[in-house]
């Protein structure tokens, strides 16, 4: 869980950090390595309460 929680954490900075980057140079690479991020953060947080869920009805 707490591994969970920092990798969490870990991702959601570099989405800020990366989204920063984009408003600062406009760069729109950035802006596309922030969404690529978001995407697989959102993919492993279904992943992690697909497991809870599996726990719990198991």
């Amino acid at each position: 869980m707490l591994l969970f929680r920092f990798t969490m954490i870990l991702l959601l900075l570099a989405v800020v950090a990366t989204f920063v980057f984009y408003l600062a140079t406009g760069d729109v690479r950035y802006r596309t390595l922030g969404l690529k991020i978001i995407k697989w953060a959102v993919l492993a947080a279904l992943g992690f309460f697909g497991v809870l869920v599996l726990e719990r009805l198991v």
